[in-house]
Parts: structure tokens; sequence; C-alpha cells
């Protein structure tokens, strides 16, 4: 079901773009750009839906009746879309879990100098 839905949803969208790119702008004419008759009224003076119009119109409602219905039937879904296990990091060992890599090693500390030695000095600029 789910895949059906899929395959029709994106025929739908491809549908609703060609049909949206093809059609005329409102303002298409001359005359509108100089203020003519025709463009002043807001709602009307368009006629009858043409062909694309309606065409458009039926695939915007089935566009989103796929929608609808696509977002419904993933809302169910549990799980990771990487899956169920979690990884481990690149140099952790076989099997090894976030918990079991150790830390990493301290640095070492730099020699100290013997006792009865003195103490360096700073150099002078």
């Amino acid at each position: 079901m789910t895949l059906f839905l899929t395959v029709l949803h994106v025929l739908v969208c491809l549908i609703l773009i060609v049909s949206v790119l093809l059609q005329r702008g409102k303002g298409a004419e001359i005359g509108a750009v100089f203020g003519g008759g025709g463009s002043s009224t807001v709602f009307g003076g368009r006629g009858a839906g043409t062909f694309l119009s309606r065409l458009t119109t039926g695939a915007a409602v089935v566009f989103f009746a796929t929608s609808l219905s696509l977002a419904i039937l993933g809302s169910g879904r549990t799980g990771s879309v990487f899956g169920d296990e979690e990884a481990a990091p690149a140099d952790a060992p076989a099997g090894a879990t976030f918990e079991e890599v150790p830390p990493p090693a301290a640095p070492e500390a730099a020699p100290e100098a013997p006792a009865g030695a003195p103490a360096p000095q700073a150099a002078k600029p």
C-alpha cells in the first residue's frame, strides 16, 4: 500500500509541476502592463477554467491526499534508518561497545632535575 501511494505521489507531483509551468500567467498580455481593462478585476474576467487549470486543481487535491496518507502510514513506524545496533568507534576492538573502549593514556611528564643541581635560568634578551 505504501509503495503504491509513493509511486502515485511522485507521478502526481510531476504532473502538478508540468501543469503549473505550462499555464499562462494572469497578467501575461501586453495590455495588463499598461493598465488594460481586464487586469483591473480581482477574481473575474478570466472566464471558465481551462483544461490546465482544472488539471492543476485535481492534481493538487490528489497530491495533498497522498501526502496526508503517507504521513499517517509512516507515523506508526519505529526504528532507525541506520539500523538498530549502535556502532562502535573505528579504533575499538571488534565487538566492543562505547563503554568497553579504554580512555587514552595520559602524556608523560617532563623529567625533573636532580635535587643538588641548580635550576635552569631563563635566557636574558
